[in-house]
């Protein structure tokens, strides 16, 4: 048996559907929640209502889970938790749990928008420009480098949450006044994409890439997106992802200059990102690729090998449930 637990699975409806597809009489989906109210955790074989991630006993919690159940892999679906896994590797491994998750410093520097520009600049991989502080900002400004409009970010944020197009250095200054933790980035101008990534567990080497433009985004999220091929890039991601390290599911965001042909890299998240679904529907299947690498089978390349031209739409469900049925028989 092959028991995958999902941690934090909120909305995340499709990931977790998708593993149940794909463990159909082999294994079990368990996840995880710390609302009642999650609907996700109702889509699974079986779900628990567990402690806030910053609780003390979080991961006491999170083990009890992973040997009760005899599970084989977990993984979480929110940017916070990935650092806390990766950190507490060896005691999953001590259980035989495999994390599902990159290496602590690759999560911490995914996390953190500016180590990610940092690391990237040191790569040589083609990003934004981006600045700490008002000083360091201005002082590029003056030399030619960059100008407004910027977007001023929280370093360490997710879901788009606390992101401002800026547009004068009176906006500029108030941002900074009122919050900690910012930075400036250089505007990316052309048109977003995505990619969905799995880098294989055992061989280290990058086996899935489904690159899709996005059309219309909500909450940080793909909301719309068409399917699309680019042999240059897929190259270009392989050879990134797989000198930095990075291992099992990943989400890059990244803008194409048309007018000078030109990728920029903007951000790496090392989970599954909100609009792969696409990419399963597509047939692009990290669920699968995850299986058979928790049951020792190497996965063989298959980067692109999806159709182009196929438009994902995501649109609203709801899940109604007695509130005596909720996990835990009340909110």
């Amino acid at each position: 048996m092959t028991n995958i637990l999902i941690l934090s699975a909120g909305t995340r409806n499709k990931v977790v559907q998708a593993f149940k597809k794909e463990l159909e009489g082999k294994g079990k989906v368990i996840a995880t929640d710390c609302s009642n109210i999650g609907p996700a955790i109702y889509d699974a074989d079986k779900c628990y209502i567990v402690p806030r991630i910053d609780a003390p006993d979080y991961i006491d919690c999170i083990l009890d889970i992973c040997k009760k159940e005899e599970i084989s892999g977990v993984l979480s679906l929110i940017d916070p938790e990935l650092s806390l896994l990766a950190k507490n590797e060896d005691r999953f491994r001590e259980i035989g749990v495999t994390p599902l998750v990159s290496s602590y410093e690759l999560c911490e520097t995914s996390l953190d928008k500016y180590r990610m520009y940092e690391m990237l600049t040191k790569l040589g991989i083609p990003t934004a420009r981006c600045y700490n502080t008002i000083e360091e900002f201005e002082a590029a400004r003056e030399n030619g480098d960059v100008d407004f409009p910027v977007f001023v970010k929280p370093r360490a944020g997710s879901a788009s949450i606390n992101i401002n197009s800026v547009r004068s250095d009176i906006m500029l200054k108030a941002l900074y006044n009122d919050y900690e933790g910012l930075m400036i980035q250089e505007f990316m101008r052309g048109q977003e994409y995505g990619a969905d990534v799995y880098i294989d567990l055992i061989s280290g080497k990058c086996t899935s890439i489904f690159l899709k433009k996005k059309i219309k985004m909500r909450a940080g999220e793909t909301d719309k997106s068409l399917s699309v091929k680019d042999e240059r890039l897929f190259s270009q991601i392989q050879t990134f992802v797989e000198k930095v390290g990075f291992s099992g599911m990943i989400d890059i965001d990244l803008f194409h200059d048309e007018e000078n042909d030109e990728w920029y890299l903007s951000e790496v998240n090392p989970r599954f990102g909100g609009g792969y679904p696409h990419a399963y529907a597509c047939g692009v299947n990290i669920p699968r690729q995850i299986i058979n690498n928790l049951e020792g089978k190497e996965n063989e390349p298959a980067i692109g090998e999806y159709e182009e031209g196929v438009v994902m739409m995501k649109y609203n469900e709801i899940m109604v449930k007695p509130a005596k049925d909720l996990q835990g028989g009340k909110l």
